[in-house]
């Protein structure tokens, strides 16, 4: 007789309430091995969180709060640059095993394999990023941080071509923009190490748009939109930002995201 499979939503969901950094990222990187390896059912016999698991001591403020960082050019101001970026890579990975967990169930296999390979990404992007503060004699936490990034998933819980629409295609893009100049900010100053660590974030990125792309693109196929305005007016409903110049037309391009897209509503 041979045991039952854990679900792979039942993994997804501990992973999503584990709340101590480290152990969310060997959680994940083992959701997105395990499911890889054929050892998780594909099968729904849970729901998602609404919220997932933070550590305790994290400080969430609004965004409109946060303190303003500097232009890097001393110590704290280069800790507050890591640890915002450590932020939105620890939030990158609920983001991601959300997605496959909520969704999955109607998208199929091969979007559940997508982006639990995006959540190990992220994973691994957090610990490169929390061992960089470690570095600085700094930590995980240590500042306080905002909750805008998982704002966009409870404004889109409700319809996966919404947030895909939003999560890969406007935040993960976005990414795309800022990083090449804060890579070369970086490099400036003899930091190699840090700009190695951007550079495999940006790389990865580029993927990661390509993910939500060819997925809102099939969703649009099969309902007979236009994908250019069907994600025009779903930004213009559930992106509460401004898409703002300037922007990697490259990089967005080789994700998936040509400017036609983009450029009439930023």
């Amino acid at each position: 007789m041979t045991s039952q499979r854990r679900s792979v939503a039942r993994a997804i969901r501990e992973a999503l309430l584990t709340p101590d950094p480290t152990a969310k990222v060997f959680a994940t990187r083992q959701v997105a091995r395990d499911w890889r390896l054929g050892r998780l059912e594909f099968a729904f016999d849970v729901t998602m969180p609404d919220r997932p698991a933070w550590p305790d001591e994290l400080e969430l403020l609004p965004p409109g709060r946060m303190p303003k960082r500097g232009k890097m050019g001393n110590h704290r101001n280069r800790i507050a640059l890591w640890h915002s970026l450590a932020h939105i890579e620890f939030v990158a990975i609920d983001l991601a095993l959300d997605m496959a967990g909520r969704f999955g169930e109607s998208m199929g296999q091969v979007f559940v394999s997508d982006f639990l390979s995006v959540a190990a990404d992220e994973a691994m992007h957090f610990a490169l990023l929390a061992r960089k503060l470690d570095s600085l004699d700094s930590r995980y936490g240590a500042l306080p941080v905002h909750d805008g990034l998982w704002n966009s998933a409870t404004e889109t819980s409700h319809d996966v071509i919404a947030r895909l629409a939003i999560v890969p295609m406007v935040l993960e893009a976005r990414g795309l923009d800022v990083t090449p100049a804060t890579l070369e900010r970086v490099r400036s100053q003899g930091d190699e190490n840090g700009a190695k660590i951007l550079k495999r974030i940006l790389d990865d990125e580029i993927r990661h748009v390509a993910f939500g792309s060819k997925h809102f693109h099939a969703i649009c196929g099969v309902r007979g939109e236009n994908p250019r305005e069907t994600w025009q007016n779903l930004v213009r409903t559930h992106f509460s930002g401004v898409l703002r110049p300037p922007f990697n037309d490259s990089a967005r391009l080789a994700g998936g995201l040509p400017r036609e897209f983009y450029g009439a509503i930023a």
